[in-house]
């Protein structure tokens, strides 16, 4: 891969490039890109940036101050797999153009910003990040919305409701059962194939691969592994995760969600969030305490879980998240901290006695998260809690199913909707603000957005269950 512009360049013309495809994370967290011809990028493009409007971008600029630049990183360039013609793509940084300053709202450069701000601290140099994001593969999804009706519809050949569907060539009966679909092997898997090109073409595409496997849920739940990295590279990789997932997806007449819960009664979908602290090369999450981890791990996971409510803001920042987050579905619903619990928020891997392996993994957030925004946040969260000595508590390392009423009512829990994460956020956020990494009209402007395109219009909707529940009252 590319370390500087001039590598680019020369890639440009080695394999003949004509096009240059520049992507940029909106605020949500969704892909946006502009495709220019090749001479239309040189060196001075690497540091000035090329010009655009940011007035149509969701949560940015307004019109009247709307020009901005993209910055691309020579380190992301890789050639698009899905294009008919070459085509080379790279990501990008926003810059104000009168100013010359990274933009507040730019949520690679915020990430950037709260790196800056664990070397400022002196705890650490680096922080490494790892997010495994779930996703559904469906063959037909439909929805709609209006004054008189609302529906959606999802389907997949491997949804155990569709044991008694006539299908083309005779139904086969491999569906996997509610629950169970971890690990099965063909025929019951019948993505193999396609998770295999999926993690190939990630790899042409620069992420480093690790695995894939067939997931909990019946439906075409899955998931694709990449190895750990830096924290802006894991942000980076995810966004190319899920770019390759959806056209390779698209090219076998699949359609792909990284919705939390687009199934009832069933597992949903997260994005573990595995995370340490390095320092000179040595990793600082390894020592003698609980699970083998030092004090500043305990006090990071102390950061995490006083913090997490507002956390949960922009980890798990969609009100479909809340529906993810609910007891008997493997949910991380309990603020605590565990070695073996999965229903706690925070698990510790087993590290096999590698010091360079001790990680903690932060189960709530899930792949509606915008990566840059959430692992920053995680990363502000974790080095309060370092700074402060907040103590995690005890570990949960007992069975939440044998726990009495009473017992269960000591172990706080995560927000039940998106709103009440949101007014968390209101009212503590000064451990993101306070660092300079994230501003206060950056906060501002995310809860705003949230309340008026997401929190709102769902309020005002009438649900299709509550006819059911009340139509005939």
């Amino acid at each position: 891969m590319a370390q500087s512009a001039q590598e680019v360049l020369k890639m440009i013309q080695d394999n003949n490039i004509q096009l240059i495809d520049l992507k940029f994370i909106d605020t949500p967290g969704i892909w946006q890109h502009l495709t220019l011809y090749q001479d239309q990028i040189d060196e001075s493009s690497f540091t000035d940036g090329v010009a655009f409007d940011g007035s149509s971008i969701r949560g940015w600029k307004a019109i009247n101050e709307s020009d901005m630049a993209m910055v691309p990183d020579p380190k992301t360039a890789w050639i698009d797999p899905f294009m008919k013609e070459p085509t080379l793509s790279m990501i990008c940084s926003i810059k104000e153009p009168r100013t010359g300053e990274w933009y507040s709202r730019d949520p690679r450069s915020i990430a950037q910003k709260a790196i800056d701000y664990l070397v400022s601290t002196g705890l650490g140099d680096t922080a490494f990040f790892g997010p495994e994001a779930e996703f559904f593969v469906f063959d037909d999804v439909r929805f709609d919305q209006k004054e008189n009706h609302s529906f959606y519809f999802v389907d997949s050949v491997e949804g155990r409701w569709n044991s008694g569907r006539k299908e083309a060539g005779g139904n086969l009966g491999y569906k996997p059962r509610y629950k169970e679909g971890y690990f099965p092997v063909a025929p019951t898997d019948t993505l193999q194939d396609i998770r295999t090109e999926m993690l190939l073409v990630m790899q042409k595409c620069g992420v480093p691969i690790e695995k894939h496997h067939h997931e909990v849920a019946t439906g075409g739940q899955c998931e694709l592994g990449f190895k750990f990295a830096t924290l802006i590279e894991a942000a980076d990789y995810l966004m190319t995760y899920k770019y390759v997932i959806k056209n390779v997806g698209k090219k076998y007449g699949k359609s792909i969600t990284f919705m939390p819960k687009p199934l009832f009664n069933d597992n949903g979908s997260g994005m573990h969030t595995h995370q340490s602290i390095w320092r000179d090369g040595q990793p600082l999450f390894w020592g003698d305490g609980y699970a083998n981890l030092s004090q500043m791990a305990l006090h990071y996971i102390g950061g995490l879980l006083k913090h997490a409510p507002a956390l949960l803001a922009l980890t798990n920042p969609s009100t479909n998240s809340y529906k993810r987050l609910v007891p008997g579905f493997e949910a991380p619903v309990n603020l605590a901290y565990s070695q073996g619990n999965r229903s706690a928020s925070i698990r510790i891997p087993l590290s096999g006695g590698n010091p360079k392996a001790k990680r903690l993994e932060f189960r709530c957030p899930d792949a509606t998260a915008n990566p840059y925004i959430a692992f920053a946040a995680m990363l502000c969260a974790g080095i309060d809690g370092i700074k402060n000595q907040i103590d995690p508590g005890e570990p949960l390392d007992v069975d939440i199913y044998d726990l009495s009423p009473e017992e269960l009512n000591k172990i706080p829990s995560t927000p039940a909707s998106l709103e009440a994460a949101l007014e968390a956020l209101e009212h503590d956020h000064a451990f993101l603000t306070e660092t300079g990494v994230f501003t206060e009209d950056f906060i501002n402007t995310w809860i705003e957005y949230k309340l008026d395109n997401e929190v709102n219009p769902m309020r005002l909707r009438p649900h299709p269950y509550e006819f059911s529940l009340y139509y005939d009252v």
